[in-house]
């Protein structure tokens, strides 16, 4: 428990520190301590990336709580750097099903956790605005009395739909600051002008996941529009795939095993891997 509340609270100090930091998601028990060993301060889970690494898509409902949590309890322990978990809408339509997820997501350790307002229902995507709001409250309740620490981010899931209504996406995020949220992250918005709306209107951390839009978009800033962390989601997942799938095209339309000269070395992985183990221990 005295390792898990000084995650918790390492975590939570990331929040407050006044400059922005970038949450790294690895999809695997190698690439977490991987990014452990580079330099990382914090890291996330990715449900999208953990899907493709088992041959699955990323619509919600392609993992389940126990499968999302057990994959997020292995890579709790090949860190010694706190992890928060991308854990979809709660695994669960009612307020109860949601708190069950958060219980269990501090049971295993993790240091926070997203939560999301998507339904996994394609002719309604999207929980009503009254009851997502109800959902995270009842995380919230949860998390604040079983780690005061715990850092419970809550989605709006509106631009990722098609949705690009800023009025309802503030409303939502308004509202789950209002019931305990303690950081807020609307995935998707389109560009700096609207991310920087959206920090000004609102009184907790704010997350933008890069690799979603924003191209040519820094780290310097997303800071100066008030963002705090800035979180890959699948994209780190997907550069790795994305180069195995080009190698693999080439290889096969062409014959030549040129790709295979930009892969990492041996030696440098191994070393990766060695220097995350030491700092373990």
């Amino acid at each position: 428990m005295t390792d898990m509340s000084n995650k918790s609270r390492d975590f939570a100090a990331l929040h407050k520190r006044g400059t922005a930091f970038f949450l790294p998601n690895p999809w695997d028990v190698g690439s977490t301590k991987m990014v452990t060993a580079l330099g990382a301060e914090a890291l996330a889970t990715t449900s999208a990336g953990y899907a493709f690494s088992n041959g699955k898509t990323s619509a919600v409902g392609e993992i389940n709580r126990e499968e999302a949590l057990t994959h997020a309890e292995e890579l709790v322990k090949a860190t010694h750097l706190p992890v928060s978990a991308d854990l979809e809408n709660g695994y669960g339509k009612d307020p109860e099903a949601v708190a069950k997820t958060i219980e269990r997501a501090i049971e295993i350790g993790l240091a926070g956790c997203t939560i999301e307002d998507t339904s996994g229902d394609e002719d309604n995507p999207l929980y009503d605005a009254s009851l997502a709001i109800e959902r995270i409250a009842a995380a919230s309740e949860t998390a604040r009395k079983l780690d005061p620490d715990f850092m419970l981010t809550a989605r709006s899931e509106n631009y990722l739909f098609g949705r690009s209504d800023l009025d309802d996406t503030l409303h939502r995020l308004l509202g789950y600051q209002n019931v305990g949220a303690d950081v807020l992250y609307a995935p998707g918005l389109p560009d700096l002008a609207t991310i920087k709306q959206v920090c000004d209107a609102v009184e907790r951390p704010v997350n933008v996941v890069a690799g979603i839009g924003l191209k040519g978009v820094t780290m310097q800033e997303l800071q100066e529009c008030g963002v705090t962390r800035v979180s890959a989601g699948s994209a780190l997942s997907r550069v790795a795939f994305g180069a195995m799938t080009q190698s693999m095209k080439e290889i096969l339309e062409t014959g030549s095993f040129d790709s295979f000269q930009k892969a990492a070395s041996f030696s440098s992985l191994d070393k990766l891997i060695q220097k995350a183990e030491l700092v373990q221990k």
